[in-house]
């Protein structure tokens, strides 16, 4: 089974930045894509941020043009940059990877999740 361990949340003021790391064991298959996710008290689980191994990226409206992801296929790790926070952006963020074996053999597996509180 694919682990997922997340680390980098925390507690940031308004304007400040985060940084979020995932690395994944387990696997030697092609994880396509990494991504971010998060949900915050009372709202569904969004989209934050995707990559593939190729590098394609796509972002949440919200997030645009203040987010960065990013990752190392040789790690199996990836990132996101955070900046210019909002106390909008405070949720549980959530490591996703789409983890492919081989035709019709795909699985999502997730971390555990880390909190990102932004104060006002």
């Amino acid at each position: 089974q694919v682990q997922l361990v997340e680390s980098g949340g925390g507690l940031v003021q308004s304007g400040g930045s985060l940084k979020l790391s995932c690395a994944a064991s387990g696997s030697s298959f092609r994880i396509d894509p990494m991504g971010w996710y998060r949900q915050a008290p009372g709202k569904q689980r969004e989209l934050v941020a995707t990559i593939t191994s190729g590098g394609s990226r796509n972002y949440a409206d919200t997030v645009k043009g203040r987010f960065t992801i990013s990752r190392d296929n040789a790690k199996n790790t990836v990132y996101l940059q955070m900046n210019s926070l909002e106390p909008e952006d405070t949720a549980v963020y959530y490591c996703n990877a789409h983890v492919i074996r081989y035709w019709r053999n795909e699985y999502d597996y997730w971390g555990q999740g880390t909190q990102v509180t932004v104060s006002s």
